[in-house]
């Protein structure tokens, strides 16, 4: 299968600070990939890196096989991007945008129209389409900024958080385009602070913490890596405990722990359905009775809380420095300014161009 991103070993700092320490990942054509990590992981700078706006300190970064470096230019024409806020020109409609990346696609007048038409009607926004940006809700603005990510049919698209803000039908049907986009080959790298949508989107996962990879895999990888299957029983009388526990020891079942403001007693379960039977045998010989005992699949949520220690959707420090105490790109105003520069700078270009 060929392989449309790879990294070995990236490393980036900023003023002598580590931002990204040794990533290594691949990514196979036509899947998606999730990035996971708690804010200042390094994440965005990673995407910056393989997008040719960061230059890399050391390792090496391919686009079906152009590096990253040496061969930028070819990169850029494989790749769409989507930052993590909107960066469309809210001076101009949204088919302007529209129209003007795509001729500075190089497309020709009639085919950037034709594209910039297409695409508003795939992003649902024809009716909105000759009104100014500015005037559009912040999910419009969104539709439309990953909307002139795809004016070029990109080999490989970024998606940075993309549904930041958006409302839940919004949401919905990004997930559906980023599905079709898959569908039909396209790569997507996304990074997301959202486990629900990295578990619904991504055929793989790539956990970074402190712009380190702590953990890779699938969903179900991942949650075999925590624990998998969790045994959960909650005794009539709290103060049983750890007689539940001693209870549990002894036939066998495994060590159980106690969480006491919970009034529960939870181990983990190599075999779901004979673990359980077996402990309600045990705990019925015992002559302790229950008030409840299931077995529990952890959440993508509490994978992500065991493997990093940190709250995977709460985006509360965002603006402030990172963990790593220089990717603030993951979590405030460089990423805005820079793709905002950018589209200010493409917007100069193409007024001159006419």
């Amino acid at each position: 299968m060929t392989t449309a991103i790879r990294i070995e070993n990236l490393v980036k700092s900023f003023g002598g600070t580590p931002a990204v320490r040794g990533v290594s990942l691949e990514v196979t054509a036509g899947r998606v990939l999730g990035l996971l990590g708690p804010n200042g992981a390094g994440k965005t700078t990673t995407v910056r890196m393989l997008a040719t706006l960061v230059r890399p300190d050391g390792g090496r970064a391919e686009i079906h096989g152009y590096d990253v470096v040496r061969h930028a230019p070819q990169v850029r024409s494989l790749i769409g991007l989507t930052g993590q806020y909107a960066a469309v020109d809210q001076d101009i409609s949204g088919w302007e945008n529209l129209y003007l990346v795509g001729r500075l696609l190089d497309l020709p007048a009639r085919a950037a129209r034709a594209r910039a038409d297409e695409m508003l009607e795939r992003f649902s926004l024809t009716e909105a389409g000759r009104r100014p940006a500015g005037g559009y809700s912040g999910g419009m603005r969104r539709r439309l900024d990953i909307a002139v990510s795809l004016v070029g049919n990109p080999k490989v698209l970024f998606l940075d958080e993309p549904t930041t803000g958006l409302d839940p039908r919004s949401r919905n049907e990004l997930w559906d385009e980023v599905r079709a986009l898959a569908g039909s080959g396209t790569t997507v790298l996304l990074t997301t602070q959202y486990m629900e949508e990295a578990e619904a989107l991504a055929d793989s996962l790539v956990v970074i913490d402190r712009g380190q990879v702590i953990a890779s895999g699938s969903t179900e990888e991942l949650r075999r890596r925590v624990g998998g299957q969790v045994l959960r029983v909650v005794p009539e009388d709290a103060a049983r405990l750890a007689e539940v526990r001693g209870a549990l020891r002894a036939g066998g079942i495994g060590e159980a722990e106690i969480d006491p403001d919970a009034g529960l007693v939870q181990l983990p379960l190599t075999d779901r359905s004979a673990g359980l039977t077996a402990a309600v045998r045990v705990l019925a010989e015992a002559g302790i009775p229950l008030a409840g005992i299931n077995t529990h699949v952890p959440t993508l949520d509490e994978v992500f809380l065991t493997l990093t220690g940190a709250p995977g959707a709460d985006a509360s420090d965002a603006g402030t420095t990172g963990a790593d105490g220089a990717d603030t790109a993951d979590t405030g105003a460089p990423d805005t300014d820079a793709d905002a520069a950018g589209a200010r700078t493409a917007h100069e270009a193409t007024r001159s161009a006419a």
